[in-house]
């Protein structure tokens, strides 16, 4: 006898278990102690441009400034990007993560926000219904400006900041982002349905006499472009296509699992041990995983920095030979890699290297990612490549090599 999930919410005209699909991992922010050495490190090391920045202290009403400057240390909020999209990547000082409550219950919590984007403005609405009437906590509702995406925060049993969000700006050719003249279009509550297109708007700022071409562009002509990527020069020889897997520690790991896997719809993948602790892969789309759970007792053994509940925050290049080209320009910029992370942290991955940057955050660069069929069913861990020291000069192709990313862009 089979059972099947009860389907009630018509989803695009498909009926789903909760009125939105995630689709996949969207953006996340780090607060960090050290604001400029984090820009630096993510900007001219790893090739994240600058897209816009905001100042909190000019943000908040003029009653609550000087409040809010004695909390804040460095008001500045970084959204850097790897994409055409307005954000990937946010920076801001510890002490801004304080005042948005981030480290209010656990201050191992450096993670700003973790982002998962969805296929419609109107699933946004309803997730937000959907969630509240199941007891979730929310923060903000409404439209972030800069990035112009629409959006819902609330927290898991961690305390974590996640967003559901939809319709990220994009950034164009011109790598200029819209002006904050036109952030008069953000909203701070849940937004009524339907509204204008972007198109629209962006004749809306026309009417009004704004300068459409105004807004931020980036300042990037310290470094010199002299790597040959794929036939294209770059300031180093690979590039980030792709966000994601992100993997955290827990202390709950039933309540997590039970968070995003019954109210937000992630897939259990598959389950390792390492040191008798449990790791849960979890995927909302064809992805082997997208999201990684493991026993916080890890941390301490495998000797992750304790200061974040962040196990590692994986990053993407366009090939194999990037990949081995990133270890070697580490190198020559001395940084050391990670070289004691388990491959139980990161199945799915074949050939990976783990950096820490200047916070301490793990960041685990890859090229590859195992993805799952109709089937649901990840590939036999005895079918899977064996990674050898030292890495070979070329690999042979799996049957899902290259298949898992697609940039649409160029690369620089």
């Amino acid at each position: 006898m089979t059972t099947t999930t009860p389907t009630a919410f018509d989803v695009g005209g498909v009926l789903l278990p909760r009125p939105f699909k995630i689709r996949r991992f969207g953006h996340f922010g780090f607060n960090v102690d050290h604001l400029d050495e984090a820009i630096a490190f993510y900007t001219d090391l790893l090739g994240f441009r600058v897209t816009d920045e905001v100042n909190l202290y000019e943000l908040v009403p003029r009653e609550a400034r000087a409040v809010v400057e004695q909390l804040v240390t460095d008001p500045r909020m970084i959204f850097t990007s790897n994409s055409s999209d307005h954000h990937a990547l946010l920076l801001a000082h510890r002490t801004f993560g304080a005042l948005n409550g981030n480290d209010r219950q656990a201050n191992d919590i450096t993670i700003s926000q973790i982002t998962w984007q969805v296929g419609s403005l109107r699933e946004v609405v309803e997730a937000e219904a959907y969630l509240r009437a199941r007891g979730v906590e929310f923060g903000r509702v409404g439209r972030d400006m800069p990035g112009g995406n629409w959006h819902i925060y609330f927290r898991d049993p961690d305390d974590n900041m996640v967003e559901l969000y939809y319709g990220m700006e994009q950034v164009g050719w011109s790598r200029k982002s819209r002006p904050h003249s036109m952030h008069y279009r953000g909203f701070d509550t849940v937004p009524p349905l339907p509204q204008m297109s972007e198109a629209a708007e962006l004749l809306d700022a026309l009417d009004r006499g704004i300068d459409i071409h105004s807004g931020w562009s980036p300042h990037e002509t310290h470094l010199k472009k002299t790597h040959d990527v794929g036939g294209v020069l770059l300031p180093r020889p690979f590039k980030v296509t792709r966000l994601g897997p992100i993997s955290m520690f827990t202390e709950r790991m039933g309540q997590m699992l039970g968070f995003y896997t019954e109210l937000l719809g992630f897939d259990i993948v598959e389950e390792a041990e390492y040191l008798g602790k449990r790791i849960v892969y979890l995927r909302s789309g064809t992805e082997h995983h997208t999201f990684v759970l493991a026993d916080k007792a890890l941390r301490r053994e495998i000797g992750l920095s304790e200061h974040t509940s962040c196990l590692s925050m994986g990053m993407e290049v366009g090939s194999y030979s990037q990949l081995r080209a990133a270890v070697q320009h580490l190198a020559d910029n001395g940084y050391t890699l990670i070289d004691n992370i388990p491959p139980q942290l990161y199945l799915g991955i074949d050939y990976a290297a783990h950096l820490r940057d200047p916070a301490g955050h793990a960041i685990c660069l890859y090229y590859y990612m195992e993805q799952v069929g109709w089937d649901g069913k990840p590939r036999p861990r005895s079918e899977r490549r064996t990674v050898t020291e030292p890495w070979p000069e070329t690999l042979t192709p799996l049957s899902d090599t290259y298949v898992d990313q697609t940039y649409m862009g160029p690369l620089g």
